[in-house]
């Protein structure tokens, strides 16, 4: 939170979240090929991009992606949903995975592949996006479970009080880090493209 990125946007989700905000990125968007998206980023003064979406791993191109990126000197954070196998993106270098696992009020945590955990490297970061005290309780029973070795980010659901969330990671003394969606208490809930 608060590194400027590149963000390229994939479509296509295999999940359906109950508070998902991006469920434009289902079916919409604007088809590129490789050359084209390493064009249009390189007029952005910022070598760091994180690839989303959707599901970006639903895209046969994206580790070719990424593999160029790196290549190109960028830093890639590849922010995917749990439910894909990572096992090609481990031991990347210039690679962090963002992986962000659902919790029972998202409808679609016995989609996840849990043992994706215990593919994260220090350098990765595991995310949760918390909605109750039941998300809240399952997170803290899956991080007592795999004990992961990379950051770990609880994220309120957005329109939630997050000051309840903060009390019950202090209270429970957990190591996990609170992160807020930054882009929208700056820029609002609107798409923007710069």
């Amino acid at each position: 939170m608060g590194l400027p990125n590149i963000f390229i946007r994939t479509t296509g989700c295999n999940l359906r979240c109950s508070f998902c905000d991006t469920k434009y990125a289902y079916d919409t968007g604007k088809t590129m090929n490789i050359k084209e998206v390493v064009k249009n980023i390189k007029n952005y003064p910022c070598k760091n991009v994180c690839i989303t979406g959707g599901e970006p791993l639903m895209q046969d191109e994206t580790l070719d992606l990424i593999n160029i990126l790196i290549k190109k000197g960028y830093k890639i954070c590849l922010e995917t949903n749990g439910s894909k196998n990572l096992e090609e993106l481990v031991n990347k270098k210039s690679l962090m995975i963002s992986l962000d696992i659902k919790c029972p009020s998202s409808k679609m945590h016995e989609k996840m592949q849990l043992e994706n955990i215990n593919l994260l490297e220090q350098k990765d970061q595991l995310k949760f996006v918390i909605k109750n005290k039941e998300d809240y309780s399952y997170a803290k029973k899956l991080i007592n479970k795999y004990k992961p070795v990379c950051s770990v980010f609880f994220q309120p659901v957005w329109g939630i009080n997050p000051k309840e969330l903060a009390e019950w990671i202090t209270n429970d003394g957990l190591n996990v880090q609170m992160s807020l969606q930054l882009h929208k208490i700056l820029w609002g809930e609107k798409k923007r493209r710069v």
